[in-house]
This record gives structure tokens, C-alpha cells and sequence, in this order.
């Protein structure tokens, strides 16, 4: 058996929830990361007495320290699994994403937090849809389903609906997506997702964007149509291609630092170390 690679993770802001975990809060009163003083009638627990603290109070009652406890967040992963996501180049991108999935679902488990999954297409899909979960396998079953997946759908457009399947709690979400869909599209994503901590993950292989000889006849196809068409490559055209390209990345980058999101490019293989440099850059 293949092993799992752990990544690692955070979130920016404090973490709200009722189960202990990994990520710092600024609730509770038996953590062990200091947080201020409070009144004994507000927080009645005489193990926190600070003596020095009262002494200095001078109303002269009774003060407790207050330590935050550490907690755990919901983590999940809204994908893309339309026709686009099953071209192939070095790499197959449902395999990239079975790698991720696989490897976020176990990172979840050993961090103390729970792991969800929306497959969405032109629709959401039951059989890729999983619910919070604290299950310590739960994505050994969800990756061999991916990695057998034929995807068929000619849109993503459910991606829009995914936040109905997430935890109403703030959750860490990696929207994962090669996003070849109109950028309003996905800019409508994104902002379905605001009540959320979004990681979009742009899912590319290079086979996508380049071209063979400088010159002559090639065929090409429109992953999520299967529509085909035949072109003659020549350098204007060329050119145009690798320009287009270009546009389409910046296009996505400004999309997403409008809203003050850090997005992840894999062009090849998954990495878990990659994404671990991600969150801590």
C-alpha cells in the first residue's frame, strides 16, 4: 500500500467550534495559551486564581486568568469533476485530485478535524458528496472512486451550489477546479463561498496549453463538449494561443486577490510538501 503523504495546514483567523483540536481560538478558559484576566463570578473556576492579579484589583475582588483552548475546524473539498478534469498529459487531473483528496482526508484526521467532499459537475453528485466526518479512512474509498471516474458532465455550473453541502460553521474549503469555465462563473463561485476560508486550487498539465510543430494541421478538442475542430497552426496563431493563455492566468489571479484569496497552481503532479510551503509563505 502506497503511503499517504501528510500536509499541513492553517487557517488565518481563530478558530470557533465546541470539539478540541490543533488550531488556536479565543474561547475557553483551561487551554493553555494566555488570553487575559477575568472577574471569579464571570469565569468561576478557582484553579485560575491570579493572587497578584487580585491583589491589584482595586475593587478588591477576585480575578482568573484566562487560557484559550485549542480547536478543530470542519476542512473540506469542493471539486470540479466535469469532462475537462479527466484530460490526461503527464498526469491524469482526476488522479492529481484523488492524490489531494486522499492526502487532505488524512492530514484532517491526524490534525483532530473533520473532512468533507461536493463533486459537482452540471449537477451535484450523490455518489462524490460526503459529510463531515471524522472517520480515520474516509478518503482511501473517495480517491479509488475518483481515480476510476470517467467524467462526462459538460459543465461545472453545481460548483455554484456546493455551499448547500458545507457545514454552516466556517470551514477551511480547497475549491478544486482546472476552472476552464467563464470567469463570471467563477467569480459567482467564489462569492457563494465568502462565509468560508477558500483555498482555490487551479489544477493544470502543461499538455493542455502546448502546441506541437511551429507549423501545420492539428486537431483540436473542447473537453467538456467533445466538440472537434480542425486548425492550421501558424506563428500568429501561435502566439495568440500562448498569449490567451497567459490572460486567463491573470485574469483568475485578479479574480481571486479581489477577494483577498491566495491561490495554489499545480501543473503536474500532487505535492503534498507544496501545499504544506503554500499555507506557510
Amino acid at each position: 500500500m502506497t503511503r499517504i503523504r501528510e500536509l499541513h495546514y492553517r487557517v488565518a483567523g481563530a478558530a470557533v467550534g465546541l470539539f478540541p483540536g490543533h488550531h488556536r481560538s479565543r474561547s475557553g478558559t483551561s487551554g493553555f495559551e494566555f488570553r487575559g484576566h477575568a472577574a471569579l463570578q464571570d469565569a468561576p473556576d478557582v484553579r485560575r486564581l491570579d493572587l497578584h492579579a487580585s491583589l491589584r484589583d482595586p475593587f478588591g475582588g477576585w480575578i482568573v486568568r484566562l487560557h484559550s483552548e485549542r480547536k478543530s475546524i470542519p476542512v473540506a473539498m469542493v471539486a470540479d469533476l466535469s469532462a475537462s478534469m479527466g484530460f490526461e498529459g503527464a498526469q491524469r487531473k482526476l488522479d492529481v485530485l484523488a492524490d489531494f483528496a486522499e492526502s487532505l482526508a488524512w492530514s484532517a484526521w491526524r490534525t483532530g478535524d473533520s473532512f468533507g467532499f461536493v463533486g459537482c459537475e452540471e449537477r451535484v453528485l450523490p455518489a462524490f458528496t460526503q459529510l463531515q466526518s471524522r472517520v480515520r479512512g474516509a478518503g482511501v474509498a473517495l480517491a479509488q472512486r475518483l481515480r476510476t471516474l470517467q467524467p462526462q458532465g459538460r459543465s461545472a455550473r453545481a460548483l455554484r451550489e456546493a455551499h448547500r453541502h458545507l457545514p454552516r460553521q466556517r470551514a477551511l474549503v480547497f475549491l478544486v477546479s482546472d476552472f476552464h469555465l467563464p470567469l463570471a462563473e467563477v467569480e459567482t463561485v467564489l462569492d457563494s463561498l465568502a462565509s468560508h476560508d477558500v483555498v482555490p486550487i487551479v489544477l493544470w498539465q502543461p499538455a493542455e496549453f502546448a502546441l506541437g510543430a511551429a507549423r501545420g494541421l492539428a486537431q483540436v478538442r473542447e473537453p467538456e463538449s467533445g466538440a472537434q475542430r480542425w486548425l492550421w497552426w501558424r506563428p500568429a496563431l501561435r502566439e495568440r494561443w500562448a498569449a490567451a493563455h497567459d490572460e486567463r492566468r491573470q485574469a483568475l489571479l485578479q479574480a481571486f486577490r479581489a477577494r483577498r484569496l491566495a491561490p495554489m497552481f499545480i501543473e503536474g503532479a500532487f505535492d503534498a510538501d507544496a501545499v504544506t510551503r503554500h499555507f506557510l509563505a
